[in-house]
């Protein structure tokens, strides 16, 4: 581990993939969700969809700001299963059913990792103050209350909110100052290499990479020295 315990005053976490799926691409997550509620499509097909709903995400204001977790998976998937059903892959008579399906199973397991993540949360938050750099459709401050994690952290940069997203490290410099620290006192802990890890270490800040489930053969193959497999692995390496 390429990491100086003793310069660190605070912490950068990420959301998305890091606290609410254990390091595992969010298209995973869902993917097992559509088999689980039997949409018959095939992983090609279901990924097509999820690029579309996530590009659509973006260019439309669907999430407003008061919609928690469970609301936010609900618009994702009704978007990913109505792009299936114009490309005549998917029943629409089907849609409802199908949505509330995968939108409660992966609304489970998000539950189950952020209970998880809690005690770990605790803990850093004892020694360290924390702040939440994440891209997101600028609900996150509704979500983290929902899952009763807010409080944890001493401020909340949000790329919707920002105007500036992941992989640009303007974001975490945002968190840095947020901190009140210099980038070599900050130590960022994220799910992903290209836009959680590289930026950080570009602008000089110390990291953990908790690799999961990635979105390509490529991103599993990739390492770091400073790799974690789960969030509670950073205790360890901070000695708490």
């Amino acid at each position: 581990m390429n990491i100086d315990i003793s310069k660190i005053k605070g912490i950068i976490l990420d959301y998305g993939g890091t606290l609410d799926s254990e390091g595992r691409h969010w298209s995973e997550v869902l993917w097992e969700a559509y088999v689980r509620s039997e949409v018959a499509v095939d992983k090609a097909q279901f990924r097509e969809a999820y690029v579309y709903a996530e590009r659509e995400l973006a260019r439309v204001r669907h999430i407003l700001p008061a919609h928690d977790f469970h609301d936010m998976l609900m618009i994702k998937v009704r978007i990913e299963l109505e792009w299936l059903v114009n490309q005549g892959l998917f029943a629409p008579q089907n849609v409802e059913k199908a949505t509330e399906s995968i939108a409660s199973i992966c609304y489970a397991y998000a539950s189950g990792c952020i209970d998880r993540a809690k005690p770990v949360l605790e803990k850093l938050a004892a020694r360290y103050p924390l702040v939440l750099v994440s891209n997101f459709y600028g609900n996150i401050e509704t979500v983290l209350t929902d899952f009763g994690i807010r409080d944890y952290f001493k401020d909340i940069i949000e790329s919707a909110v920002l105007g500036i997203r992941k992989p640009d490290p303007r974001i975490f410099m945002h968190g840095v100052k947020a901190l009140g620290l210099l980038p070599e006192e900050t130590l960022v802990i994220g799910d992903s290499l290209r836009k959680d890890i590289e930026p950080a270490e570009s602008i000089g800040c110390q990291v953990l990479w908790i690799k999961g489930e990635g979105w390509t053969a490529e991103e599993n193959a990739q390492t770091h020295p400073n790799m974690i497999l789960e969030l509670g692995e950073a205790l360890r390496v901070l000695g708490l």
